[in-house]
């Protein structure tokens, strides 16, 4: 348990403190592509040393798994699928593409009419619908440490923005939300199904069919959550 313990240090103090507080002078002294670059190949082998440790770590049961939220697990990790892929595009503002402008302001459109945070949403939801499934030390040292990081991201990227945008950020995040549908339930906001594409759908439901086949070679069948 050792090599998972270190694994979620890890990645929490990349995510926490490098790209945190650390990022801006790293930024300056390596320029912003360069820390991209090294932040990105850091975060991949932060992942590579989770699997390896994972599958390595001791049996830890922490609390019962309940079989009927195996279904459960299948829709919250199909819709985080469905939120990173619709976050891709270039009208999402929280993404580290350049900002698409309408107008002079940050458009609310599509999926950031759902949630401001969709690639990061879609992640957390990944992760805690492991955790449903998965009661035990490693699991919640490596999806608890994933899900954290996300969920601070979200904080840090809105505070970011408001301090580099100003009254342009605080115009699209009162019509935003990070919470999915929060925005759209509060009367902030409204869905528009046309602002969508069949192609995000084709493209999620290939990644999970993908992701779900390659699961069941490196590790375990996902099918074991449903069918214990």
């Amino acid at each position: 348990m050792t090599s998972m313990s270190l694994a979620a240090v890890f990645w929490i103090g990349l995510h926490l403190i490098v790209a945190g507080p650390l990022r801006l002078p790293l930024v300056e002294t390596l320029g912003e592509r360069n820390f991209f670059a090294i932040f990105s190949l850091l975060s991949i082998a932060g992942l590579g040393w989770f699997v390896v440790a994972y599958r390595m770590a001791p049996w830890v049961p922490l609390w019962p798994t309940i079989p009927a939220l195996g279904w459960l697990t299948f829709v919250l990790v199909f819709v985080g699928f469905l939120l990173s892929v619709a976050g891709s595009g270039p009208m999402n503002p929280t993404t580290t593409k350049p900002l698409r402008m309408i107008e002079n302001k940050l458009p609310v459109y599509g999926i950031t009419r759902v949630t401001r945070h969709p690639r990061l949403c879609g992640i957390s939801l990944w992760a805690i619908a492991h955790l449903l499934v998965n009661g035990h030390l490693a699991a919640l040292l490596m999806f608890g440490a994933v899900l954290v990081t996300t969920l601070n991201g979200m904080v840090s990227i809105d505070r970011k923005r408001r301090r580099a945008l100003g009254a342009l950020w605080n115009e699209f995040e009162a019509q935003t939300s990070r919470l999915p549908f929060a925005a759209i339930l509060t009367g902030r906001t409204r869905f528009e199904l046309a602002e969508f594409h069949v192609w995000q759908v084709v493209l999620a439901v290939t990644f999970f069919s993908g992701i779900f086949w390659l699961h069941g070679v490196i590790g375990p069948s996902p099918l074991w959550a449903v069918w214990p």
